[in-house]
């Protein structure tokens, strides 16, 4: 046995309770992870409250961890036991000691466990997404939600690849962007006119925060052939854009690109707090009310035993 922070019921954070699980067994292509770390994306909050209800209850949610192998499945070659990893996890799993995951990269040494717990969902979804809009060098990418987890990393990766891209975000990630090499504009009622200050038209549009700004996004890239949406179901349907959407062969290799980079230190993370698990219900409110505007990542025991 083993120890989880169990989703029974949907509701308010308090619904999330340190319970007694059954520890998982590593099957075929699979290794079992000590978990060090886990991130807490918004996602997380949703499925907390029931708005995306597609896991049959009680679960364990948490979608990135970081930690080391402690079980190997059959077929599976290249890792060995106590291994760090980091690892995205499309089934969810994440708020327990003990996670079974295929999907998985070796943590180099020079990222601590927060960092590498902290990017996983926020990589591959960076990296799928200028996948599936083909970014190429000359092109400018307008990101709705620059400041963000996922934003950042975007940021980072189209700059080196060549394009420039524009952020939409609140002003307290101004210098943030400005530091990345990206040009920050203000979201609202005048984000049509603020883009267009800069420049008459984008290439491309990522929207990676969800509040709006799908209809400008629309009129600035000539059509919604090349706008992405993260986070807006509703708005990819009324304005015809893609919703994008993860899966496990989307961009498998997201994660270990991303750690490399940081590593490197030729990729900046956005600035994460941390909460012990014990506190989760805490971490959740604070995210869920604004009380916290950093990445959020759990950690775990195993992390300073």
């Amino acid at each position: 046995m083993s120890s989880a922070t169990v989703l029974s019921q949907y509701g308010a954070p308090e619904v999330l309770v340190w319970s007694e699980v059954e520890q998982p067994t590593p099957g075929p292509g699979q290794i079992r992870i000590q978990v060090y770390a886990a991130g807490l994306n918004p996602t997380d909050l949703k499925i907390r409250r029931g708005e995306l209800p597609f896991l049959g209850l009680p679960a364990v949610i948490g979608y990135e961890v970081s930690g080391v192998v402690d079980a190997v499945g059959p077929d599976v070659t290249g890792v060995e036991i106590g291994q760090g990893v980091a690892a995205w996890l499309p089934n969810l799993g994440g708020y327990g000691e003990y996670v079974v995951t295929a999907l998985w990269s070796p943590k180099p040494d020079a990222v601590s466990w927060v960092d590498a717990a902290a990017l996983p969902a926020s990589a591959e979804a960076a990296v799928r997404v200028l996948r599936q809009l083909n970014v190429v060098s000359g092109e400018t990418l307008l990101v709705l939600g620059g400041g963000g987890a996922v934003g950042v990393i975007l940021t980072q990766l189209a700059i080196a690849a060549g394009a420039k891209v524009i952020s939409a975000n609140g002003a307290a990630d101004d210098q943030l962007l400005r530091d990345l090499g990206a040009v920050p504009v203000r979201y609202g009622a005048d984000l049509l006119a603020n883009v267009r200050a800069v420049t008459p038209a984008v290439d491309a549009v990522v929207d990676a925060a969800g509040h709006g700004g799908l209809a400008e996004a629309v009129e600035l890239a000539g059509g919604p052939q090349r706008v992405v949406t993260l986070a807006d179901g509703r708005g990819a349907q009324q304005y015809g854009v893609l919703m994008s959407t993860p899966g496990p062969d989307s961009s498998p290799d997201g994660v270990g690109t991303v750690l490399e980079l940081v590593a490197a230190g030729k990729l900046r993370l956005r600035d994460s707090v941390t909460y012990p698990m014990a506190d989760i219900a805490k971490a959740h409110a604070d995210l869920e009310t604004g009380g916290v505007r950093q990445k959020v990542v759990l950690t775990l025991p195993a992390l300073t035993s």
